[in-house]
């Protein structure tokens, strides 16, 4: 989870197990994804940086600097090879995470860019803006082939459905809209929240929508039936995000009153591999439309009275908070220089330390406290400790190697952007230039 409070945090569902707290941002935390196999950390921050974290108790992080306003977004390929992030520079980026070096940048949104997002089958990417478009770009060509435009409200939040063949807004004007960008239609329109949409989530099977709103609501969809079919009250203030398992068995949401909820579903998810297979058949921009996608309908507005149900979970759910977390801080040293820091850990009150782990559900059981107690002053045993040193005036020249790295990618950022603007114009004044010449060869 991220926060406001610029920390990341990272959990163990076991009941009274310990948390770890990453601290190395300066500034809020907006967005967090897991890599599709578990072994990194991507975080975006207000304070310009994009960093990735390796997700065990030494949490060594990589620092990525390019943009140059707050970062909104972080998103990752289904392959684990690519990162997109969207900043209000506006501007998008794309990295090798193999490599983790800068590739390219996409320019045509004119406002803040919110969110940023791949395809299934990484071809494709959508972002959304302040602009009030919605614009889809080829991966390929790093040109944008298509644009949804509103004139009422921008989106907070864009998507892809897991088959991949459409794109869904959460827009700031409470509503819910889902695009077939196969047919560029309009499929289903849902007006169900009375505050902006913050944040939506696909169940795997792609039959159902869960979304987030400043209403302090949370809202399934039944995409099939096309109806609002559950209501789900348990935060205090607006619902900022919210995010299914890859299962579909369970879904976290987080809010403005500083909690995560978990919660259990109760649908159907026998065929849910089944319909995964066949979608991984389907991850064509040009496949022809099938039986199992969201089939085109009239608009939803849905408001009149809805009969739904309704779920208020204070009065059943346990609140499993404790004044007092056992949770054991993370350190990264303050280098602005280097693209990679080193992480100590610090026991709090002394408290034993599990061994090393790639993922939160994977903490061994065996771990007893005679086998894993530690000493905070013994560091010895640390791999990342090393027994070379390296010389103060290689180090001073490489954070002034770094330094004049950093100051040169905003430069070329800038330019880039500048280009992208003068490419503009140009074509507008040979547009305006051929309408004069064609009414001119007119009136003669």
């Amino acid at each position: 989870t991220a926060s406001w409070d610029t920390f990341l945090m990272l959990w163990n569902l076991k009941p009274q197990a310990r948390a770890y707290r990453y601290v190395g941002h300066k500034d809020v935390v907006t967005s967090v994804q897991f890599s599709p196999h578990g072994n990194l950390l991507a975080s975006a921050s207000r304070d310009r940086t994009v960093r990735l974290w390796i997700p065990d108790k030494r949490g060594k992080s990589s620092e990525f600097k390019a943009h140059t306003a707050p970062v909104r977004s972080v998103d990752f390929s289904a392959d684990g090879q690519f990162l997109v992030t969207a900043s209000e520079d506006k501007s998008i980026k794309v990295w090798n995470m193999y490599r983790q070096r800068f590739l390219y940048s996409l320019y045509r949104h004119t406002h803040w860019v919110r969110c940023a997002k791949f395809s299934p089958d990484g071809r494709l990417i959508v972002s959304c803006s302040e602009d009030k478009t919605v614009k889809i770009w080829d991966t390929s060509n790093k040109q944008c082939v298509n644009n949804f435009s509103d004139t009422v409200g921008f989106a907070n939040y864009v998507d892809f459905n897991p088959s991949g063949t459409c794109i869904v807004s959460a827009g700031s004007d409470h509503t819910v809209k889902i695009w077939d960008i196969r047919v560029n239609k309009l499929l289903q329109h849902y007006q169900v929240h009375n505050g902006g949409v913050n944040c939506i989530s696909f169940h795997p099977s792609g039959n159902y929508l869960l979304t987030a709103s400043s209403d302090g609501t949370l809202k399934v969809l039944d995409l099939l039936e096309g109806r609002l079919i559950y209501t789900l009250q348990g935060h205090m203030g607006p619902v900022f995000t919210v995010s299914f398992s890859k299962s579909g068995e369970l879904f976290s949401s987080g809010g403005a009153d500083t909690q995560v909820l978990l919660w259990k579903t109760n649908f159907d998810t026998l065929h849910c591999k089944d319909l995964n297979k066949r979608n991984l058949k389907r991850l064509h921009f040009d496949s022809p439309p099938h039986l199992l996608d969201v089939y085109p309908r009239i608009p939803h507005p849905h408001q009149g009275k809805i009969e739904t149900i309704e779920i208020n979970p204070k009065l059943e759910v346990t609140d499993l908070q404790i004044s007092s977390p056992p949770v054991v801080d993370i350190l990264s040293f303050d280098s602005t220089t280097t693209t990679e820091t080193t992480v100590r850990t610090m026991p709090v009150r002394g408290e034993e330390i599990c061994g090393f782990f790639l993922n939160p559900s994977l903490t061994s059981p065996e771990c007893s406290p005679a086998t894993v107690k530690k000493k905070t002053e013994d560091m010895s045993d640390l791999p990342s400790e090393s027994p070379r040193s390296v010389p103060l005036a290689v180090t001073d020249a490489l954070e002034h190697i770094m330094e004049q790295l950093h100051v040169l990618t905003q430069t070329v950022s800038i330019l880039e952007q500048r280009l992208t603007l003068t490419e503009d114009k140009l074509k507008d004044c040979l547009e305006n230039q051929r309408k004069l010449f064609s009414a001119i060869q007119q009136r003669s």
